[in-house]
């Protein structure tokens, strides 16, 4: 994928996709285990849940710890927008009507499999990033765009790593 030009405000995306060798009800039983979701990541450390919840539902809330070596290390609170048990799982990072990032997956059956997807979007609200964009203005285009490469590389180990424990 290409994000050559975008800036943060563009909201840029990023979107990675696999099969998986098995059904729906079990993919959807990975993705959606948000606590499980740091042993499948470098960068984010550790995810509990908000307010007493147990489980995805529309509306509860999580907190994630993150770590990465340029960014340091941060927390951020989530909520979940769309929980739909085996086809789709959605979030968005900070306030629910401004965000600074909106993530999904989404499962489609095929050919006796899973077609997982995940996607996220940057923005529309400042995150951490944009400190470093602030610092460096003129460098906007490229921050953005090794980022963007960042959760692309990211999103891929994820789901070779989701892929086999649904496999396994």
């Amino acid at each position: 994928m290409e994000w050559t030009g975008a800036r943060y405000a563009d909201k840029p995306t990023v979107e990675v996709r696999t099969w998986i060798g098995a059904a729906p009800e079990r993919v959807w039983k990975l993705v959606s285990d948000v606590e499980l979701m740091p042993s499948l990541s470098d960068e984010l450390q550790s995810v509990e849940w908000l307010d007493g919840a147990e489980r995805p539902a529309v509306g509860v809330r999580f907190v994630g710890r993150s770590r990465h070596e340029a960014l340091g290390e941060w927390a951020t609170t989530s909520t979940v927008i769309e929980c739909a048990p085996e086809r789709q799982f959605a979030w968005v990072v900070g306030d629910p009507d401004h965000p600074t990032a909106m993530w999904r997956f989404r499962l489609e059956p095929r050919a006796d499999g899973t077609e997982l997807t995940e996607w996220m979007q940057m923005g529309p609200a400042r995150s951490g990033l944009s400190v470093a964009i602030d610092r460096m203005p003129g460098k906007e285009r490229k921050i953005v765009f090794v980022r963007m490469r960042e959760f692309e590389r990211n999103m891929t180990v994820t789901l070779e790593r989701i892929k086999k424990l649904a496999e396994s």
